[in-house]
């Protein structure tokens, strides 16, 4: 498994406990993985970032020798 869906997995499960706490009265409990979420948020963010960066990029090609040599020979 990849990194990107165990990363969302957490997340969701995250999100499930929070939902939990809130049912069972464990306020500290829900300040506690409040905080867990937004860093699991912020990474996914982060990925998506690099992931369109990536993405974006421009293959500029492989010089040939002549290219790199800047002459040419006559026969």
């Amino acid at each position: 498994m990849g990194l990107l869906p165990r990363l969302i997995e957490i997340r969701d499960n995250l999100i499930d406990r929070i939902a939990e706490a809130k049912w069972e009265g464990w306020l500290g409990e829900v300040e506690g993985l409040d905080t867990s979420l937004t860093g699991a948020n912020d990474k996914l963010v982060q990925m998506d970032a690099a992931t369109a960066r990536t993405a974006s990029a421009v293959d500029l090609g492989m010089p040939t020798f002549i290219q790199i040599a800047g002459r040419a020979t006559n026969t």
